[in-house]
């Protein structure tokens, strides 16, 4: 039986599709789907007072931050990037790592691209995050619950990097999304991020009634299959249980 949250993520992708709201990879069903407005959006997330005092930017791979992680790069920030899957852990990229002009920068944005700039980076190298920025199937304007394709990657992304103290109170978390993927009730979980700060194509939302966040990974629910796909769980794990012993 189709759960709520799968519900939800399917008319949007249904949405996006019929509207032809969806942009470049197609069809978006299964995606973090990527919209037309999209650099809008990221221009508008540009506009924030918290944007312009951060220095690092943590940002996941998907094609709809394509813009977010250009002009991170374009405006001098340091960007860390999730690989995909999180499998070759988080890349670390800046503008003076990348040769050449805006067409450089457009490339380097790219999965492909950053991952032949980038530099891979231990747990022990993570910095500390000023701004975090996921992706979205959907987003709740009201509490800031999110919905992702369903895989979990960016809470666990968000869990890791609180695991390891880069995530401080005033870490501000923000996504980009087409104004058709606002939610008001999006069921969540406590494992599950919520967002600050909503930014769409038209406008920049402050979510009023955001629910709490995670404070690190849920090691009781989490699918011991990510332990043996992700390595970073796997160290935090061992850790984890080294200390316990």
């Amino acid at each position: 039986m189709e759960s709520l949250r799968d519900k939800i993520r399917r008319e949007i992708w249904d949405k996006m599709e019929m509207f032809n709201i969806a942009s470049f990879p197609r069809p978006c069903h299964g995606r973090i789907p990527n919209f037309k407005g999209a650099w809008k959006a990221a221009m508008l997330l540009k506009m924030l007072s918290e944007y312009a005092r951060s220095k690092i930017v943590f940002c996941n791979p998907d094609s709809p931050q394509l813009p977010v992680r250009f002009y991170a790069l374009a405006d001098g920030k340091k960007l860390i990037v999730a690989s995909p899957g999180i499998r070759e852990g988080f890349i670390m990229l800046s503008r003076d790592m990348i040769e050449g002009g805006e067409d450089a920068l457009r490339f380097a944005s790219t999965i492909k691209g950053f991952m032949s700039y980038g530099v891979k980076l231990s747990l022990d190298e993570i910095p500390s995050i000023d701004l975090f920025i996921a992706g979205s199937v959907a987003v709740s304007p009201i509490t800031g619950a999110r919905l992702g394709k369903g895989k979990g990657y960016s809470d666990i992304e968000y869990g890791i990097l609180c695991e390891v103290g880069c995530i401080r109170e005033d870490t501000v978390v923000a996504t980009t999304v087409h104004e058709v993927q606002l939610v008001d009730d999006i069921p969540s979980g406590e494992e599950d991020v919520p967002v600050d700060i909503v930014v769409t194509n038209k406008r920049i939302i402050r979510v009023p009634n955001r629910r709490s966040r995670p404070v690190g990974i849920n090691w009781e629910k989490l699918d011991r299959e990510y332990l043996y796909k992700i390595p970073y769980l796997m160290e935090l794990y061992n850790k984890r249980k080294s200390r316990s012993l």
